[in-house]
């Protein structure tokens, strides 16, 4: 009898093990040393995002940004997005057979795109954008037949767009805006071919390259150096989609100057021009007479005199309506007069206020919201409901130069490029002679600054989960300055006085302090042009824009010890901020002691990677304080703002952040 239970038992453990290896599938092991190849790739990971990729594990699914099939035999989905890895992309991807999706945006990637990543036929979103990839595009990323979003923006890509590209069928959205390729953009029809605002097109032959993708609804080629035309087939884009090259068509808009794009940019232009020429030729009649052709050529030629006699006459007399000629003396002791030409089409986009509008809006300019010695800020209500900040320079008219003037143009279409939901947007202008005016006329945050909140408010309406808001709105904003804009927006004074907070406590950015810059410079240059051209305003070289820059990013660092600690950067009992809380940086254990004690519900992970924030951004020195791309990235993925991570923490946290959203 106990023969026979030892053996039904023997028998039912076989036949379980015999259901688990049976159900076992073993990972592929080519897969795992494609992971591993790219760790390897990867010779900086400051924040150890690839520390639990280990290769002696049986399958890398529960390693960090690695998902799986549901069978758990493949890969088919890998996001490192945001990590700061620094190195190259391995060759041995293409061993990632499954794979569907690849994110490896927003790093530090070098080198080239290898050819072999166009093996991944399973592929159908490639981001490998806001990288430092250089080199051409693979022809053989044609062969990702699977692919629906190619993202390669934001990197140093050379060369021409692969004609290749046309045969990705699926493809639906294409990002190669803010590279450096070169040539025409492919694809052209011989049929009567038009395109539909979707994209969709009457015709389906005789395309070629990228008019062969016909399912393409996003695409973004703007701020290379194309040339030629654009392709018809791609004039349902945007115009924006196209900005900042080299084209010379009508359809394109805001294009380089010649001097960017060299002397071989209307190659394409050329050709067609000579085809023309060459064409007319054929249609020609009989020849003229020699006698005739000297007639005629030097009758055009005194037309063409008078011509331009007369207009240069008619421009001394008469004042352009497209540029205000302003005197400007070069020394003091030259008196020789520069033309300055400020171009009345500059703002001719941007909406202009008269005095008299502004006077009722700001109730006879008596809602004083702010000042400083350079500008009087108005709180105002518009027509429409529209409540608005208006600043108003101070400064007499006789003390209004050419320069400020300038700079005043320039500075308005500087401000009126930004448009980001943490960036206050500028409404419009108002400029008069009449009552000497200069005013800007901003969205109006309602409920202060951060610094009034912070050291005058009721610090209780400054939660720790309201500050880790206002720190990636501040960061997010600060990104898009630096690095989302071309040519990029510096701050001229970034403090807790330049968040201005709305109801819900989301910040807004205003550079009041940029009026500062100018007047200054315009007091030490006392109107005149130096012999380096130095205008009041303007950053005068690449190292100076390096340099305000690495200031911004020093003075976040500055603003996010303000926040957690809700101490002043500097008082006189307590000295300068930064030196108070370095000791305490230094010392891991002692990150503690730099929180405001009457904060509730602070989370030590939150702490932790703020103050490592602080410590990169306070680095002394300029060269190794990390971009605020990096600094937003490190924010972004270790402050934890869903739903779920704080419904874990405090139910009553939760609720907070759905009452603020």
């Amino acid at each position: 009898m106990e023969r026979s239970v030892g053996f039904q038992l023997l028998l039912l453990l076989a036949v379980e093990w015999g259901v688990l290896l049976t159900a076992a599938h073993p990972f592929p092991h080519r897969e795992i040393s494609a992971l591993v190849a790219l760790k390897r790739a990867a010779f900086e990971d400051p924040f150890s995002v690839l520390s639990d990729w280990n290769s002696l594990d049986a399958s890398p699914c529960n390693w960090t940004g690695v998902i799986c099939s549901a069978n758990q035999d493949c890969v088919v989905s890998l996001n490192l997005s945001g990590s700061s890895l620094k190195g190259f992309l391995a060759p041995e991807l293409r061993y990632l057979g499954c794979l569907q999706e690849l994110y490896l945006n927003n790093n530090l990637l070098l080198g080239t795109i290898p050819m072999e990543i166009g093996m991944l036929k399973n592929l159908t979103v490639l981001d490998l954008s806001v990288n430092r990839l250089t080199g051409p595009m693979p022809p053989k990323l044609g062969d990702l037949t699977s692919i629906m979003k190619l993202y390669l923006h934001s990197n140093g890509l050379t060369g021409d767009i692969p004609p290749e590209l046309g045969k990705l069928e699926n493809l639906v959205e294409l990002r190669l805006d803010r590279n450096r390729l070169e040539g025409q953009i492919p694809g052209s029809t011989n049929s009567n071919f038009s395109a539909t605002l979707h994209g969709m097109y009457t015709s389906d032959k005789r395309r070629t390259g990228l008019c062969q993708s016909t399912k393409l609804r996003i695409g973004d080629f703007s701020f290379n150096f194309l040339v030629g035309q654009i392709p018809s087939c791609l004039k349902y884009l945007p115009r924006s989609s196209f900005q900042g090259n080299c084209f010379g068509d009508k359809y394109s808009v805001l294009q380089r100057s010649p001097q960017l794009c060299g002397s071989d940019k209307y190659q394409g232009l050329a050709k067609e021009t000579d085809k023309q020429s060459t064409d007319g030729q054929k249609h020609q009649g009989p020849q003229q007479p020699e006698w005739l052709l000297i007639l005629e050529v030097t009758t055009g030629v005194i037309v063409v005199v008078c011509i331009i006699t007369g207009i240069a006459t008619a421009v001394r007399s008469c004042k352009l309506k497209s540029f205000v000629r302003i005197p400007w003396k070069k020394t003091r002791n030259w008196n020789d007069e520069t033309p300055i030409l400020i171009d009345g089409e500059l703002l001719k986009n941007v909406p202009g206020f008269s005095r008299e509008e502004l006077e009722i809006a700001c109730e006879d300019f008596s809602n004083i919201i702010g000042s400083s010695p350079d500008s009087i800020v108005y709180k105002g209500t518009m027509k429409d409901g529209t409540e608005v900040a208006v600043i108003s320079l101070c400064i007499l008219e006789d003390q209004w130069t050419s320069c400020l003037e300038f700079s005043f143009h320039n500075k308005v279409a500087d401000l009126a490029r930004l448009n980001h939901e943490n960036i206050a947007k500028l409404l419009g202008y108002c400029k008069e002679s009449e009552t000497f005016s200069r005013m800007l006329v901003l969205d109006y945050a309602s409920n202060g600054t951060l610094y009034e909140h912070l050291h005058y408010g009721d610090g209780s309406q400054l939660s720790w989960l309201r500050r880790m808001k206002l720190i990636l709105g501040v960061a997010r904003g600060l990104r898009y300055l630096h690095t989302e804009l071309q040519p990029p927006f510096v701050c001229c004074e970034l403090s807790s006085n330049a968040v201005y907070l709305t109801e819900d406590f989301s910040p807004k950015l205003v550079d009041f302090e940029s009026w500062k810059m100018i007047f200054s410079k315009s007091k030490k240059n006392d109107g005149y042009i130096t012999d380096g051209l130095s205008l009041p305003g303007y950053i005068d070289s690449q190292e100076q824009q390096d340099m305000i820059i690495q200031e911004n990013i020093f003075a976040f660092g500055v603003l996010l010890l303000e926040i957690i600690s809700g101490r002043p950067p500097y008082c006189k009992e307590r000295g300068c901020l930064v030196n108070w809380a370095t000791e305490y940086l230094q010392h891991s254990e002692e990150i503690g002691k730099l929180v405001d004690p009457e904060l509730k519900n602070v989370k030590s992970e939150d702490l932790g990677v703020i103050c490592s924030v602080i410590s990169l951004c306070i680095e002394p020195d300029p060269t190794k304080r990390p971009s605020m791309q990096i600094i937003c990235a490190v924010l972004e993925n270790g402050i934890d703002l869903s739903a779920a991570a704080l419904l874990k923490e405090s139910p009553l946290a939760w609720a907070e952040l759905a009452l603020s959203s």
